[in-house]
């Protein structure tokens, strides 16, 4: 897609004021797949052109953006968290900020100097810093108002066109059974045979209800919000289905339907049941057994493991700063990069005040730094710049970008760590296993990891190593922590029911790492209490005689388990858990 830059003009304000010449005041958004993206009232949709700042001033092209939307939104979500209501600022968290940090991950630069440097040429002035709460107050009704109803995308996360017909959601130009997948919780809303049909064939390992209706029918409009409540409650374990008669007669002659409201449920393909009548109750019933039907509890869900059935949603992280002087005086002349310097103001102001008076740094030119130290500087000379780029990926957004960057900063330290192996010098190695398991703030990088190979392969490679590590136990506990990371990730696909990240062979690769690390660690309990919920959530809820449960099998698991709660009994109890799924 291409992106564009919008470049407003806020104010004609006088330069006679300020002592200096302003050109604009200016406001940015930006504007690809049809919909512009802004900051004001937190971060707001609108069709292109159509706010209430009027027409922009210049539009300048930013070059092309190759991520999938569904990456770009899940990155903006992560904006969306610092990018609020009440965070903006005129002069210090404005439209600018966001549209530079948002530019920075959809095409890797950001936006001009000239207009994010405007505020602090203002601030600079005598004039600037006396009328600052002036000016900001007087310009948030024009900064924060609402964008007019009619110029609101219907589908403002998701700028595309609705199939018509099919759903009351927005919706991407998918199959209908992807629709299931990407949309739980849609009722779907054919007016054709063929679209029911095709909508009955997606739920053929699962089931599927019909909701026979008509426009006429007043009994049938007090059991709609019930059904829907179904909707939402079933997920992807089912596709529900309403079909107005008024609008789908061959449905309704197929069907042979006599009276509305008239519910038919179909599993595994074949037809399971009929029935009629605006009973809530029996709706409720019906379709909650029928679901059960289609997908029986796993039996690790009927056990009590309060830790194993959690949904782990914090990854690991390693957020504790050195003094930052120190770090950087140990990378040399190299520590006098600008990109260095700028790393350095992100982290200690993110530190002091927050993530919201914390801009991104120019991550492209750090990127830049990265991958010339590691061509140029000796191994033992590497551990402080990869430790303080480990501080600023505890920001999502900057782990979110490096999930998706295209200079492939991370692969490169990666690669590098494995290539020394066991000449690695001990420092790299752990701040290479902290800084990994930092880049789980983001939820862009579970989904980048396990689908692509270049990641997934040398991750596993350090975790895998480093779990074996027998002369540094806290390279094994950071070692166990990133296991837990990438177990808990792929837990969190399985719990709600989606499929994992974490293709089976790697599952089995983990897991023998894991297990054998077990059979080893006798010093570090915070490293077998990772060994042990990782392996935990690794097992929980696989198939029975599937890879996993064989290895298990084979390695003698229960044995390895028993051993280690044997040598920690402080993990006692946690260690029955992971007994239990064996």
């Amino acid at each position: 897609m291409d992106v564009e830059l919008y470049v407003y003009d806020l104010s004609k304000m006088s330069g006679q004021l300020l002592g200096i010449q302003i050109a604009a005041v200016y406001h940015t958004a930006l504007v690809f797949g049809g919909i512009e993206y802004f900051f004001g009232a937190g971060v707001q949709t609108s069709y292109p052109g159509r706010t209430h700042h009027g027409k922009p001033m210049e539009v300048i092209s930013m070059g092309a953006t190759q991520l999938p939307l569904e990456v770009i939104l899940e990155y903006l979500e992560s904006l969306k968290a610092i990018y609020t209501m009440e965070s903006y600022d005129l002069f210090l968290h404005n439209c600018n900020n966001f549209t530079n940090d948002f530019a920075m991950f959809l095409v890797g630069k950001g936006i001009p100097d000239h207009i994010t440097s405007l505020p602090q040429t203002v601030l600079n002035t005598p004039f600037g810093q006396m009328l600052k709460p002036q000016l900001d107050n007087a310009m948030r009704g024009i900064t924060q108002a609402p964008v007019p109803p009619n110029s609101v995308p219907r589908a403002a996360t998701q700028p595309q066109s609705i199939p018509n017909g099919l759903s009351s959601r927005p919706q991407t130009g998918m199959s209908i059974s992807q629709k299931k997948e990407e949309v739980p919780g849609v009722v779907y809303k054919p007016t054709r045979l063929k679209q029911l049909d095709e909508l009955l064939a997606s739920a053929q390992d699962s089931c599927a209800v019909v909701f026979f209706t008509s426009a006429t029918c007043p009994p049938c409009k007090i059991v709609y919000p019930a059904y829907d409540e179904l909707a939402a409650e079933a997920g992807n374990k089912a596709v529900l289905i309403k079909v107005d008669l008024t609008d789908a007669y061959e449905i309704g002659a197929r069907y042979q339907v006599r009276a509305t409201p008239t519910f038919m449920t179909f599993i595994k393909g074949e037809k399971e049941s009929e029935w009629s009548g605006a009973n809530e109750a029996q709706l409720r019933g019906n379709v909650r057994l029928l679901i059960q039907m289609a997908h029986p509890p796993h039996p690790h869900t009927l056990l009590r493991l309060p830790t194993l059935q959690r949904l782990h949603k914090s990854p690991v992280t390693y957020t504790k700063i050195p003094p930052i002087e120190k770090l950087i005086a140990k990378m040399g002349t190299a520590g006098s990069d600008t990109a260095v310097g700028a790393l350095k103001g992100f982290v200690t102001t993110r530190q002091q005040s927050g993530a919201v008076d914390a801009p991104l740094p120019d991550l492209p030119a750090v990127s830049a730094f990265i991958s010339k130290s590691f061509q140029t500087l000796q191994p033992e000379s590497l551990f402080p710049i990869v430790d303080l780029f480990r501080l600023a990926l505890v920001d999502p957004r900057v782990s979110g970008y490096y999930a998706e960057d295209a200079s492939e900063t991370v692969f490169r330290i990666l690669n590098t760590v494995n290539r020394l192996d066991t000449s690695c010098p001990y420092q790299l190695r752990i701040v290479t296993l902290h800084m990994a398991c930092n880049l789980f703030t983001s939820q862009l990088f579970p989904i980048k990891l396990f689908m692509e190979p270049s990641y997934s392969t040398p991750l596993f490679q350090l975790v895998t190593s480093s779990l074996l590590d027998n002369e540094h136990p806290p390279v094994r506990v950071a070692a166990s922590s990133l296991a837990f990371n990438m177990a808990a990730s792929n837990h969190q696909q399985r719990i709600q029911g989606k499929a994992d990240f974490l293709p089976e062979s790697s599952q089995v690769e983990l897991v023998a790492s894991l297990l054998e690390a077990m059979g080893r660690e006798r010093e570090s309990k915070d490293g077998m209490r990772g060994l042990l919920v990782a392996v935990g959530l690794l097992k929980y809820m696989t198939d029975k005689g599937g890879e996993v449960d064989d290895l298990c099998e084979a390695v003698g698991a229960k044995d390895i388990i028993a051993e280690a709660k044997g040598a920690f009994p402080d993990l006692r109890e946690l260690a029955k858990e992971v007994e239990q799924v064996m």
